[in-house]
């Protein structure tokens, strides 16, 4: 018998991201409209000009959301009597793990692609630290994906339209651990799209789903 406090839990609502994936391009590319097919909920194919990012540490991505509030404060409340938000400010860290054009362009301000841009791997590599560095805005696209109990894809997928490297920690060269790149985007506003940040549920597991009640 299921009792009051029982109501409403479900287990299998539970998601983990058990494998993620980054893709990064230009601004220049075109924004995405939808990363699924509309009638199945199938990932849809990546679109030209969005990079692999590669493998990435086991922390992953980190979405962390900066929320700066403004109180009102009155004589007669010891509590605020109102209260704004100031600015919510949404980023993303990860740290890629492979020497690939698209890790280097992001970590030095280099383009994805056309002029400046780094070849494809196995190709001669050469760049300068600018004396004026360059941060361009980029378009970052998060994939995560998850398994329903009878092993359909649930993906979440994040989509900033407007990002801008706001960190990078060390480039550490050791015997002990393999080369990373960590690197920390802001989301800006896109005024086409009107967001700095899209968000999808979808996937075939997460469609086999029947409604809650």
């Amino acid at each position: 018998m299921t009792t009051p406090l029982e109501t409403g839990l479900h287990t299998e609502y539970i998601r983990k991201q058990l494998v993620q994936a980054v893709f990064a391009a230009d601004y220049s590319a075109a924004a995405i409209a939808t990363p699924f097919d509309s009638a199945t909920g199938a990932l849809a194919t990546i679109p030209a000009g969005y990079v692999p990012v590669g493998y990435t540490t086991d922390d992953g991505v980190t979405f962390t959301s900066d929320l700066s509030m403004t109180d009102v404060t009155s004589s007669q409340a010891t509590e605020p009597t109102r209260s704004d938000v100031e600015s919510d400010v949404l980023s993303a860290q990860f740290a890629p793990q492979e020497t690939n054009a698209a890790t280097l362009s992001l970590y030095e301000g280099l383009p994805l692609s056309g002029t400046g841009a780094l070849p494809a791997v196995g190709s001669a590599w050469q760049w300068d630290r600018a004396s004026l560095p360059a941060n361009p805005y980029r378009r970052l696209l998060f994939i995560g994906l998850d398994y329903s109990d009878t092993g359909a894809e649930i993906y979440v997928i994040k989509f900033f339209p407007r990002a801008r490297l706001t960190g990078k920690d060390d480039e550490q060269w050791a015997r002990s651990t393999e080369t990373q790149r960590p690197v920390t985007f802001n989301a800006y506003r896109d005024s086409a799209l009107n967001t700095a940040c899209r968000n999808w549920v979808d996937g075939p597991g997460w469609r086999a789903f029947t409604p809650a009640p």
